[in-house]
């Protein structure tokens, strides 16, 4: 199977991940589904998580069976760490083992300039609630659920999904670049613990992606201008950032941890 990256150029994706088996959470849709479809095709036994969009989510496992992969739906909610628990028990349960987590899910967001949580003035308390809990709280939970698979086995990566606003806030959405910020602690602190234990933990930061729901608000206009602003000369798609992940989930980077990664065409160079 093939991908096209942003400039068109179909990309065959290897088997990296064969018989890997990995969790993404908050895979209906969006770049989680993306992510869930290239670790299926890169050989991964894949558990695509979701909150509410059962039938999204059920058409991204059909998505995956039609063309060969293998992939079930989970029903968990993240913020919840005896749904997560019961998750990872399921995997265990099928499959034996739980190589790889990417934590991507991601609570209702939309990139709207305009809103109130851009300002100091005007962002609530809640706004930074809502986000914190379903980022951090999310990963902190679903590292814990699938903790002692990893550690009995001696292996496992856990993927953190971040946004590189943490490095450059263009513009200033105060509670999710908060949250996402909180990601970066959160990942060193675990690369850390969890490397003596054969765990290999790291963060990979996105940019807007062309398209998600998320950006889905974003002209071609604001595109075109992120383009003509990377080193690369082009904004980065939804595939191109999988394909990163599939790199970070796979034996090839197995002496990288602790990592922060801007995946953004070289936009910004933490």
């Amino acid at each position: 199977m093939t991908q096209s990256t942003s400039t068109n150029r179909p990309v065959a994706i290897p088997a990296l991940l064969t018989d890997k088996v990995a969790i993404v959470t908050g895979a209906s849709r969006g770049l989680g589904a993306q992510i869930a479809q290239q670790m299926a095709t890169a050989g991964a036994i894949v558990c695509v998580n979701y909150l509410n969009s059962k039938e999204a989510a059920e058409t991204v496992v059909a998505d995956i069976m039609a063309a060969g992969g293998q992939a079930f739906v989970y029903q968990a909610d993240v913020t919840k760490l005896e749904q997560v628990k019961a998750m990872a028990a399921e995997v265990i349960s099928r499959h034996g083992r739980i190589d790889i987590v990417v934590n991507n899910a991601l609570p209702h967001y939309q990139f709207d300039p305009s809103a109130d949580n851009t300002s100091i003035e005007t962002v609530q308390w809640t706004h930074f609630s809502q986000q914190i809990d379903g980022i951090v709280k999310g990963a902190v939970n679903t590292v814990q659920a699938v903790l002692p698979q990893m550690k009995a086995q001696q292996m496992g990566k856990i993927i953190n999904i971040s946004t590189n606003l943490v490095y450059n806030p263009v513009v200033t959405y105060y509670d999710y670049t908060t949250a996402k910020s909180a990601l970066l602690g959160l990942t060193r602190n675990l690369a850390s613990e969890l490397g003596p234990h054969g765990i290999r933990v790291n963060l990979l930061a996105g940019g807007l992606l062309k398209t998600t729901d998320a950006s889905s608000l974003t002209t071609e206009e604001v595109f075109d201008y992120i383009a003509t602003t990377t080193p690369l000369r082009q904004a980065t798609s939804v595939a191109d950032f999988a394909n990163s992940v599939l790199l970070m989930a796979s034996d090839l980077s197995m002496a990288i941890t602790g990592q922060s990664i801007a995946v953004d065409g070289g936009l910004t160079m933490p």
